[in-house]
């Protein structure tokens, strides 16, 4: 965490969001507080339509304090092409480019599958989330897959990082080269040869569709 600036004391950027958010950041608040968390929290209120002045304030406060806790953002399809996703302002402007999630069983809590330990990285910033999309004639849309050897090392680094510290011995690249032979072929190129720096972690890949069905 960043360093305590005020008595010990860390301050927190809050985006409470929209939906279950607002309630579930009350709930971390009361948990906070009765565990005598040394936080205080600047909440800053950013909603699927509010406008991008108010983003580019939660930006600041994200910058200022180092830290955010961030609660859903709804995405509005009502609203024009035009107008960007208030979740997408916020990762590419502050180049939050790894979407981490732990997928782990919780002890005493019944569920299909026992004993699940996965870790899951996404690249946040191209691919699908470049936002390039156009109407260039009525009812034909494009849709532009952005994929870059800079950041697609970038990501596999920061991937077998993670496996190194968490003591994991393989990382599987999730991509569809078969039939985006460029795009993320490039991709699943730069994985291969990030995974020749980290010999002590075995690497493979799978293609997205088998993945998810065995998972």
């Amino acid at each position: 965490p960043p360093p305590a600036k005020y008595g010990g004391r860390h301050t927190v950027t809050l985006i409470p969001g929209d939906g279950i958010g607002p309630e579930l950041m009350l709930h971390v608040k009361e948990v906070f507080r009765h565990a005598c968390v040394p936080v205080d929290f600047e909440e800053v209120r950013v909603s699927a339509e509010a406008p991008e002045d108010d983003v580019h304030n939660a930006i600041m406060a994200i910058r200022r304090n180092g830290v955010a806790l961030k609660g859903n953002i709804e995405t509005n399809h009502n609203l024009p092409p035009s107008h960007k996703s208030r979740n997408n302002l916020i990762r590419t402007s502050l180049d939050l480019y790894a979407n981490v999630i732990h997928c782990q069983s919780l002890p005493g809590v019944e569920t299909r599958h026992r004993d699940i330990d996965i870790l899951i990285v996404r690249e946040n910033t191209e691919g699908e989330y470049s936002s390039l999309e156009h109407e260039s004639v009525a009812g034909v849309v494009e849709s532009l897959k952005i994929i870059t050897a800079g950041r697609s090392r970038r990501i596999a680094h920061y991937a077998f990082r993670l496996a190194r510290a968490a003591a994991r011995r393989s990382v599987t690249a999730v991509h569809k080269a078969n039939i985006m032979k460029l795009g993320d072929g490039l991709f699943l190129q730069c994985c291969q040869e990030v995974a020749a720096e980290y010999p002590e972690i075995s690497f493979r890949s799978m293609i997205v569709d088998n993945t998810t069905m065995q998972v």
